[in-house]
């Protein structure tokens, strides 16, 4: 018996899942992922973000920031962008709540189909063959 090459063995199992269409699947999730988080934060910083800053008094969160080195004639101002990071977190909850939600059509729609199909009504075969099972059955029990 000859002893498993693991890196034949890493290369046949990859081969493996690449057929089955995982790493298509997964590849075509991060691209429309990816997308899809250009689209949230495009509309939390142009669309979401202003009425807010003029509801607080007419703040730019995004130019909101904390100097913590002011810049001098060879170095920039070193800053904390805490506007930035709170558009992050409005993009963060807005694409949370998204996923969510299409997760959980997407399982009760699975929920749905598999009630549907356990309640559908037998075939005329199998109501058929479920008649001969219990007429044998109560043969049985009867000799």
């Amino acid at each position: 018996m000859m002893p498993h090459d693991p890196m034949k063995q890493f290369a046949e199992e990859f081969k493996s899942f690449a057929v089955k269409g995982n790493l298509v699947d997964m590849a075509v999730g991060v691209v429309i992922g990816n997308a899809f988080s250009k689209i949230v934060s495009s509309f939390v910083s142009d669309i979401i973000m202003p009425p807010i800053g003029i509801l607080v008094g007419g703040v730019d969160f995004s130019s909101l920031s904390v100097v913590l080195r002011e810049a001098t004639d060879t170095t920039e101002a070193v800053t904390l962008n805490y506007g930035l990071f709170v558009n992050s977190i409005v993009d963060f909850l807005i694409i949370s709540l998204s996923i969510f939600i299409a997760v959980r059509y997407v399982l009760r729609r699975q929920k749905k189909e598999a009630t549907t199909k356990t309640t559908q009504k037998p075939s005329e075969d199998t109501q058929l063959l479920r008649e001969i099972r219990d007429t044998l059955q109560a043969q049985n029990r009867n000799s």
